[in-house]
């Protein structure tokens, strides 16, 4: 088993919180990770039609089966369960009773807000991250203006290509086709079971066209007119991605410096291999000439600094900045030590109209030297006062 860098998160909250919840994308490695983790838990898998009739029955006598601390593999399928936890942990509440996993976002978070606030600790499983994959250790968002990283091997295109679903690496199977499996399986179940969705046929479109629009301002309305379908369609159709884990909405910083800014956000999706599929990109030579380039390494750079937080135990406190002028910084990283601008460039020469939006940012703010350019290219160093910071060295 590779080693992931939630396990400490993991461990350490189960001896904090009596339970401990896990979600994350369908095949993301979340069974695998909490069985390894947690070896002298018992399992039940809600997956299995008998144990989730048993569960949906008599909630109580099912979870009256465990004696001590049990993992319950999607535990969204059996809502009322949630109410029986609380009772059991309000009773006795020892740390790590119960480890809960699911791959609906939306549709666990809603049970545990309902029963278990207060009393669970929440982590998010995403894809192998580069590092993990390479056995480089976890970099928190925290320590992202140090420059200290350990290195990365390969090329970034296949790195972005390939993804980070576990069973691509795990068997060696050919990305493209994997993914083209996932999507089917994600439009018949998940897609489905999250909502009334009429039209699988438009769904479809409306993801491509998502992916189409990664990296980019979003406008919902231009989006569900391409689709065909009302910006109330797809405002709801968005959710469901950003639930299902496969895209999210990178949100604009607070900071104005008086400047009349940009109210959308950004869309990016969860892995770069599902988005260069969705985009018919089937190798990294194709990604290098692609004219979505540099919107994939955008999306990779931003992705794994936002798994890095997961893994960390935080909520990401990322954004980026534009104004109404179209000056714009690509990520900005909320820090102890206060914001850090990052700008991403895919190409590997660096000129000097790379800097341009790092230069406008310190100008309206003054706050020189914190700046970062992360590029397509092998060194890291400093120039004029940025730190230049190679993709493999990121986060």
């Amino acid at each position: 088993m590779i080693p992931r860098h939630l396990t400490p998160t993991l461990l350490r909250a189960s001896g904090q919180y009596p339970v401990v919840s896990v979600t994350g994308p369908r095949q993301s490695g979340k069974t695998t990770l909490l069985r390894h983790a947690f070896e002298d838990h018992r399992y039940a898998s809600l997956e299995a039609p008998d144990a989730r009739a048993f569960a949906l029955s008599d909630p109580r006598g099912f979870l009256a089966q465990f004696h001590g601390p049990v993992i319950l593999d999607e535990a969204q399928h059996a809502p009322d369960l949630f109410s029986y936890i609380q009772v059991l942990v309000d009773e006795r509440p020892e740390p790590g009773g119960f480890v809960l996993s699911g791959s609906h976002n939306f549709l666990l978070m809603r049970q545990i807000a309902q029963s278990l606030a207060g009393r669970v600790h929440i982590s998010h499983l995403l894809p192998f991250s580069p590092a993990e994959l390479q056995g480089l250790p976890l970099r928190a968002a925290e320590d992202v203006g140090d420059g200290g990283s350990a290195a990365l091997s390969g090329e970034w295109t296949e790195i972005a290509v390939v993804g980070g679903y576990p069973p691509i690496h795990d068997r060696g199977l050919e990305p493209a086709e994997w993914l083209s499996l996932y999507f089917q399986t994600y439009l018949q179940r998940d897609v489905r079971s999250l909502t009334q969705v009429g039209d699988l046929d438009a769904f479809r479109r409306f993801v491509l066209l998502c992916a189409g629009r990664a990296g980019q301002l979003l406008n919902l309305s231009a989006l569900g007119a391409d689709c065909g379908v009302s910006h109330e369609t797809a405002r709801r159709w968005l959710s469901v991605l950003e639930a299902s884990f496969v895209a999210f909405r990178l949100q604009p910083h607070r900071e104005n410096f008086r400047k009349r800014l940009t109210k959308s956000p950004k869309l990016y999706f969860v892995d770069t291999g599902f988005l260069c599929y969705l985009l018919n990109i089937r190798s990294a030579g194709e990604l290098a000439v692609h004219a979505m380039r540099g919107a994939v390494f955008e999306n990779l750079v931003v992705s794994e600094l936002r798994k890095s937080c997961f893994y960390g135990g935080h909520e990401p406190r990322l954004g980026f900045w534009r104004d109404h002028r179209g000056n714009e910084v690509d990520l900005v990283v909320e820090t102890a030590r206060g914001a850090v601008p990052v700008e991403v460039k895919s190409g590997a020469t660096v000129v000097a109209d790379f800097f341009k939006g790092l230069r406008y940012w310190e100008k309206l703010g003054g706050d020189e030297g914190r700046g970062i350019l992360v590029h397509g290219g092998d060194d890291s160093y400093r120039r004029s006062g940025v730190d230049v910071r190679s993709w493999r060295r990121w986060p």
